[in-house]
């Protein structure tokens, strides 16, 4: 047991991540705000509400879960884990100062919904968990770009074709339900692409790799 937590516990950082971001969410959303500056453009107006999209979004669960996990149990070079984790912390951390400095919300959701049916159950059941604070940038949208990063630029994925394309769709329509659930207005899910782009800069792109370099924990990564 001792020899599995040495050889694995590089994953201990993002799991104490998560946790600091669990409790500094939670604080977020109890903390008493005098006013939120709302969210919306004319483009959300166009969109029309789609229960149906709560399949994909509620899939982002698990795909957060099974790729983070891919890359703290994947034998051989930590680096790819390392490049995951230093851009999920730093697009999360990134959200919670935004959210803090800035107490944001959005008044998308439908009144009534259209149809009723078991997705439309679904979806009032997180409107009800989750509340439309705190939205900008979108976490769905970012979190999802950085898994399909970490899984298409993957030296051992590279010839799992059908696993990049799986990403991709799968990345795609989670981008799509954060709009027509309404839980995001195109803004959220505008920044939360850009922040993505960014984090691909910084950890992914070619130039990037001798800052990489430089970085301690991505060199011990390596032995």
């Amino acid at each position: 047991m001792l020899k599995l937590i040495k050889r694995y516990s590089h994953g201990f950082l993002i799991s104490g991540y998560a946790v600091f971001y669990l409790v500094m969410f939670c604080i977020l959303e109890q903390r008493p705000v005098a006013s939120y500056h709302v969210i919306h453009t004319v483009f959300d107006d166009l969109i029309p509400f789609c229960e149906f999209f709560i399949i994909p979004y509620m899939l982002w669960f698990p795909y957060m879960l099974f790729t983070v996990l891919y890359f703290i149990f994947r034998p051989g070079d930590r680096r790819e884990y390392y490049q995951l984790t230093f851009n999920l912390m730093m697009g999360m951390t990134i959200f919670l100062v935004v959210s803090y400095l800035y107490p944001n919300m959005q008044q998308l959701r439908p009144y009534v919904f259209p149809r009723e049916n078991i997705f439309t159950d679904a979806v009032r059941i997180l409107y009800q968990k989750d509340t439309p604070t705190n939205i900008l940038p979108s976490i769905h949208v970012f979190n999802s770009l950085a898994m399909h990063m970490a899984i298409t630029t993957s030296e051992k994925l590279q010839d799992k074709k059908a696993v990049r394309i799986a990403s991709l769709c799968l990345t795609s329509l989670i981008i799509l339900s954060t709009m027509f659930l309404k839980q995001h207005s195109v803004i959220d899910v505008c920044i939360g692409m850009t922040m993505a782009l960014f984090g691909f800069e910084v950890f992914y792109a070619p130039h990037s790799f001798a800052i990489r370099r430089r970085v301690p924990a991505l060199d011990a990564a390596k032995k």
